[in-house]
């Protein structure tokens, strides 16, 4: 099969002319613009591209696009093994190991081997519009990502970086709990943490706090996280403190980060990481959050497209209500995949 050209897509940016790709994130503190993707497990593919412009996002082309059947998404966790996960995470805070967990599933379904991923991004536009919405398409370096990512991971315009981590997701904004206020300020102090640990003394502050933010189909909570870099820290020490993001693993994060481990059956790749772009020329910077995100893996046995979903699980997490969150987060997407947006029903 032809191999698609290396593409990166950030809203209206477009970049192309593939020049080189690294995982050294101290790339990003030279020269050039660079896509970036960082999967949860930790590999980083940074790609410079030489010719960026200014584009709108294309209308679908249709067919361009054969997602899978509605029915063909599998889950790395069942109902079952979600809600036996939930209850050892409220058993691990019961006995004072950890705050708060983010519990993740991935759903798989095989596609045709020429399916492209910025056809799929196409879909998204137009049926989830997001914030951070985008392609990275590296295929040489198995990057093949489309997103419509509603969250900011890090934003850096000179020495100035912000977070925006989002915690708390409803229909609507009668339906967020206060449970849901009570996770976002404890990830909303992980962040403030993490940022400090290369951010000037006295630097770092939350100019949003809990704020209610609406996209197709549900809110959010959302907040902000903002400070100075300190003399000498640059990508290398800046991915290092914040990475993973906080509001994709909990509080604290390295016990967070164990219990995830012994639970999940299957790696988050893209999804729970960081993907977006730097304009190291420029000083600038805009990474989000790889959450809504579809990706294919491909093997000698086919392409199969992924897609993620999870919830944040504290004390007062009920089990079922925390199932009933990843099947919100996944069926407007999932539905857009599979090109059965107008009737989103219940998806697994």
């Amino acid at each position: 099969m032809h191999q698609l050209a290396p593409l990166a897509r950030f809203g209206d940016l477009v970049a192309t002319d593939l020049q080189d790709v690294t995982s050294d994130p101290e790339a990003l503190d030279s020269a050039g613009f660079w896509a970036v993707s960082a999967d949860f497990e930790g590999r980083l593919v940074c790609a410079r591209f030489a010719r960026v412009t200014r584009q709108p996002v294309p209308a679908p082309v249709p067919g361009a696009w054969q997602g899978p059947g509605a029915d063909d998404w599998t889950s790395s966790l069942d109902r079952a093994a979600y809600t036996e996960g939930v209850r050892r995470i409220r058993a691990h805070i019961a006995a004072g190991e950890v705050y708060q967990a983010n519990l993740c599933r991935v759903l798989s379904a095989p596609v045709a081997p020429d399916a492209d991923v910025d056809a799929l991004t196409a879909l998204l536009a137009r049926g989830n519009p997001a914030p951070y919405a985008g392609t990275v398409r590296v295929p040489s370096h198995g990057v093949e990502i489309a997103t419509a990512s509603p969250e900011l991971f890090l934003r850096r315009e000179g020495r100035t970086v912000e977070s925006g981590p989002i915690k708390g997701t409803g229909r609507t904004e009668a339906d967020l709990l206060e449970k849901d206020y009570a996770e976002n300020v404890m990830i909303v102090d992980l962040v403030r943490n993490d940022l400090g640990r290369v951010c000037a003394t006295g630097s770092v502050t939350v100019p949003d706090l809990c704020v209610v933010e609406k996209h197709p189909g549900l809110v959010h909570l959302v907040s902000a996280v903002r400070g100075e870099l300190a003399e000498g820290q640059g990508w290398r020490g800046l991915l290092g403190a914040a990475f993973p993001p906080g509001s994709v693993t909990g509080a604290p994060k390295s016990s967070a980060l164990r219990i995830i481990e012994a639970l999940e059956t299957a790696p988050r790749g893209p999804y729970c990481g960081g993907i977006g772009w730097v304009d190291a020329d420029r000083a600038t910077a805009s990474l989000a959050v790889g959450i809504r995100t579809f990706w294919i893996d491909r093997t000698d046995a086919g392409a199969v497209l992924r897609f993620g979903t999870g919830a944040g699980i504290t004390w007062g997490s009920d089990p079922e209500g925390e199932w009933a969150e990843t099947e919100l987060k996944a069926s407007r997407l999932l539905a857009v995949a599979s090109g059965s947006h107008q009737e989103t029903g219940r998806t697994s």
